[in-house]
């Protein structure tokens, strides 16, 4: 589930469900690397049973990695990804089990997500391809010259799509790194290893998942089993927690550790320097065939203990005054529920909702006031309670106004800052940076901030949709190559160099593009390229933005806010979501049964979503068929509806590809498909557009906004794939076929091994079918069944051309078909029987702390607790003042009125203030909003008071008393 920055938010919440991974190297000894012998104990001094492996989180970064040039072709990149692989093994030392799963074809909810980001990935590669177009042009104009051998066009990472020949490559390539490492490596030889690849349909960590839930359906399942996940999406902690099992851990790379080895230029290749400063000159190898160019620091990765999130979630969510019993499973799984409501692959989040605006904890905050009167928990093994749901929805809805202005205001606060720091720089701002070239992050302990390194909030939809790619496109590279006659009549006098160097740097904000891995945290803080990266059409110059404001475009440093396009939303104001409504659903803004036509549809995606996590996929053909989400307003008369899904029919992998890529992407298509993308006369042309509309949806770069993209008609498409299915090639259909998950064993696994082959091959065959006996697999329980294309002790052949790994004359593993087992039981929310949990980590200290943040969590922006009738607690609170006790009449004359309200009117202009007196007392009441009240304003009003008493009393020497009494909402 990419929730951008969820990651980073849990781990600076919960810290200490972070722990650094310690990991051994290979040493160098006489000239001759000594790889690791995992054999060894775990360094990190906890053991792992089981090893899954989110493969789509390995293959994209080693196929078109960030921090050094991409790999020259697939085969190189197949060498990367087992190089990537055999680390994460030898990190982990799992002893019983690897599972490696791909992602196959995903559930039509998930398509609409990745057909967005395939189009806009192959938009950004040619966007691409035409800066680094200028800019060779640029520099051969100055007389620069770059080998033609090293000019290529960039590999289409929308390769990595089940269907293509790539992932038949990368498929084959696996199998054969199995069965090689279980021949060669002595810590592999007690490994069952099972390989899901992209033809076995489903995304790989809901397969992973799958997966582990069908072992604990199993009676001699180990309950304390202890599992490890590696994957770079946010979503792996949700499905950790979803699975009950306490003793599980994520394995990702530390994201937040920045590689410091220079950034490689996008024209030669090199290190050192970057696209402005290429000069042409050919690189200097290292060594005869350039084998010493240094490699980039190895990345470190961390833990994330999921166990120990289960310690602060069970503080955080225990609840006194529950009139139920606490269960903490039922809380985890309203939690990741919860959680839905912020982002996830398949719903857009609420407007309301932003995670760095800690709307988790204005959803906990809800839950806490409501669960002693909803009856009961909000889900039920992966069911939702409608009723009880209303609750919090309700809730939210109550605070939707106070967020959208509580966050206005925020933005006109960092407004006004940013131009503060304008005025004082010069250029200020990220973009242009003042003069000390920096500025700092408030809230990571004034560590520096990398340019664009923090994205605005994901904010509501407040900008006027309809900036295509093309216009924004243009904006930016007028803005970039148009610079002015003075720049133009300069080059002539410079080196291409320099002149490339001025032009692209202080106003033209230059970075790395952006990966397109799956991970949460890393693609939502990607920053912009070299060339003013038309990927960000408007670039902001901090790490915030105004939701519903572009940012400065580049070579505008400080652009003021009134050349913004106009926000024509306005979340802050009356009428907002007429607004919304007319703009984002072109609907009628009176329409109110389209409102709750829109709540219904995404009430039935989170139920789905919530299926989809706990008990597998629900439906392969629902969809979510809108591009925005409503307001929590729009949820209305929720126990009244009958939600139910079909399964329906998986898509073919080729079908998948027709549904998610574009038609600059074709080339991963067969040919017989091309007429149907291109063709102006093809019957489903309206399904590629090649130009569209990006709603920036108050983002700051058009890859954060909505791709207006229409949505497929799933019938169309099947009907005109259809004609062209006859004509497709044997060898060619054959990967449009589903597959089946694959077990791979060494016969240093004597008893499973034997079993089999004296089963499948002896010849007293008996079956082609068996049972696993849990006794003989150690606790691995299904279906295997014979695969007749291996034979035991047979060759096993590199699959690649290069021969850059060696092929075996007998191979010694065993290759079987694995089908898991199916229970007639859904998956229950529960600890299993005979679990033994491990020492707590948190201490009462942490304990404590979390339970008060529980407590008053839930007011930033505007997120306040409710009361249990679900009305919404009043954020007022009333200070009474006890000015003074005297022994004569008190009348409040209009000098007493002055005295005593003037401090008031300067500090708190919103707040209510009495003035009440009878014969003893002279009172005054104040009322304020402890939402839209600073706290410094509040304190700086009652110490002038108090001051201005304290003078009165010693003037008068009447010996009273002045004391002050805060009555806050629930007395009230």
């Amino acid at each position: 589930m990419g929730v951008p920055a969820l990651f980073r938010w849990l781990s600076q919440k919960y810290p200490k469900i972070i722990s650094p991974v310690i990991e051994e190297h290979p040493r160098e000894i006489d000239g001759q690397i000594v790889p690791v012998d995992a054999r060894g104990p775990n360094p990190n001094g906890e053991e792992c049973d089981n090893l899954y492996l989110d493969m789509n989180g390995i293959v994209h970064p080693c196929s078109h990695p960030e921090d050094r040039p991409p790999p020259k072709d697939e085969e190189e990149m197949m060498m990367e990804i087992f190089k990537y692989t055999d680390r994460v093994v030898n990190m982990v030392r799992p002893r019983k089990l690897l599972m490696i799963a791909i992602d196959g074809v995903a559930p039509r909810a998930k398509m609409n997500q990745q057909r967005s980001r395939r189009f806009r990935s192959a938009q950004e590669a040619k966007e691409k391809a035409e800066d680094k177009a200028e800019l060779l042009k640029m520099l051969k104009s100055q007389g620069g010259y770059i080998e033609e051998t090293e000019i290529k066009k960039a590999w289409d990472s929308n390769e990595i799509t089940p269907g293509t020949p790539f992932m038949d490559i990368l498929a084959a390539s696996l199998r054969y790194w199995i069965a090689y490492k279980l021949n060669t490596d002595p810590s592999w030889a007690k490994l069952k290893v099972i390989i899901s690849d992209s033809t076995v349909p489903g995304e790989g960590e809901h397969k992973i998942m799958e997966f582990v839930r069908s072992q604990r359906s199993s009676p001699e399942h180990n309950p304390n089993t202890r599992h490890v996940m590696y994957g770079l999406d946010a979503d792996l902690i949700m499905l950790g927690l979803a699975t009950h099992e306490p003793h599980f851990r994520v394995l990702r790379e530390d994201v937040s550790i920045r590689d410091a080895k220079p950034r490689t230029c996008k024209l030669c290749g090199q290190a050192g320097h970057q696209e402005r400063e290429c000069t042409g000159a050919t690189k200097v190898k290292d060594g005869e065939f350039d084998e010493k160019d240094s490699a980039p620091a190895l990345k470190p990765f961390i833990w994330l203990h999921v166990s120990v999130l289960r310690e602060y979630l069970a503080a955080e969510m225990y609840v006194p005054s529950q009139p139920f019993r606490f269960d903490l499973e039922r809380a985890l799984d309203d939690w990741v529920f919860m959680c839905f409501f912020v982002g996830n692959d398949f719903l857009p989040h609420l407007p309301s909702l932003e995670i760095r605006e800690n709307g988790i904890d204005t959803l906990i905050a809800i839950w806490r006031d409501n669960i002693p009167y909803m009856g009961g928990y909000l889900t039920k093994d992966g069911h939702v309670d409608l009723e009880r749901a209303q609750f919090i929805l309700d809730g939210l809805a109550k605070q939707e106004d106070a967020i959208f202005k509580r966050r206005r205001q925020s933005e006109e606060n960092f407004a006004k800052k940013r131009k503060l720091n304008n005025d004082r720089g010069g250029r200020g701002g990220r973009g242009g940076r003042g003069s000390n070239g920096s500025t700092r992050d408030s809230s990571s302990n004034g560590r520096q901030k990398q340019l664009g390194s923090d994205p605005a909030p994901d904010g509501v939809p407040l900008f006027t949709p309809g900036i295509s790619l093309k216009e924004a496109k243009q904006v930016t590279h007028d803005m970039v190559i148009n610079r002015g006659a003075t720049y133009r009549a300069n080059l002539a006098n410079k080196s291409a160099a320099a002149a490339l160097k001025e032009m692209m740097s202080g106003k033209a904000v230059g970075s790395e593009d952006a990966s397109s891995t799956k991970a949460d945290d890393s693609t939502a803080e990607q920053p912009a390229s070299a060339l003013g990266k038309r990927k960000a059409d408007l670039i902001e110059d901090d790490g915030s933005s105004t939701p519903g404001r572009s940012a400065s475009t580049p070579g505008t440093p400080g652009t003021p806010d009134d050349d913004m396009p106009p926000d024509s939303v306005r979340l802050w104001e009356e009428g907002y979501a007429d607004r919304y409504y007319e703009q984002k659903f072109k609907a009628d803004p009176k329409d109110i049964e389209f409102r709750h036509k829109v709540g219904r549809a995404y009430v039935e995606g989170l139920a789905w979503v919530l299926l989809y996590y706990f008990q597998g996929c629900p439906s392969w053909e629902w969809y979510y068929p809108y591009h925005y989400a409503p307001f929590a307003a729009d949820f209305v008369n929720l126990k009244d509806m009958k939600i139910s899904f079909e399964k329906g029919r998986v898509f073919k992998p080729f079908e998948q590809l027709m549904g998610v890529l574009p038609a600059a992407s074709r080339q991963a298509i067969p040919e017989q498909f091309h007429d149907l993308m291109t063709n102006e006369d093809s019957e489903i042309i309206d399904f590629y557009p090649q130009d569209f509309e990006i709603d920036l949806n108050g983002k700051r770069f058009a890859w954060q906004g909505v791709a207006l993209l229409p949505f497929i008609d799933p019938k169309r498409l099947l009907d005109a794939m259809a004609k062209i299915y006859p004509q497709l090639p044997p060898e060619v259909a054959a990967r449009n076929m589903m597959g089946r998950d694959v077990l791979l064993i060494s016969e240093s696994h004597h008893a499973l091994y034997d079993e089999i082959t004296s089963k499948f091959y002896s010849k007293k065959q008996e079956s082609s079918q068996l049972k696993l006996n849990p006794r003989v697999s150690e606790g691995l329980t299904g279906l295997i069944e014979k695969n007749e294309a291996y034979l035991p002790h047979s060759s096993l052949a590199f699959p690649l051309e290069s021969g850059a790994m060696p092929s075996l004359d007998e191979d010694h593993s065993i290759s079987v078909h694995y089908e898991m087992p199916q229970s007639k039981h859904i998956h229950k929310s529960m600890l299993l029987r005979g679990v033994e949990l491990g020492k707590p980590v948190l201490n009462q200290s942490d304990i404590e702390m979390t339970k008060s943040r529980a407590a008053r969590s839930g007011r930033s922006h505007g997120g306040v607790p409710l009361s249990g009738d679900g009305r919404g607690r009043n954020s007022a609170i009333t200070i009474i003042i006890l000015l003074g006790t005297t022994h004569t009449n008190r009348k409040i004359t209009t000098t007493i009125r002055s005295q005593y309200l003037r401090p008031i009117g300067s500090h708190l202009p919103q707040a209510l203030v009495l003035l009440l007196a009878d014969h003893h007392r002279l009172l005054l009441v104040l009322m304020v909003d402890i939402l839209l009240t600073p706290l410094l304003h509040l304190s700086m009003a009652m110490a002038k008071l108090l001051t201005i008493v304290g003078q009165e009393e010693m003037e008068m020497g009447t010996g009273a008393t002045t004391t002050t009494t805060v009555i806050g909402a629930e007395e009230m």
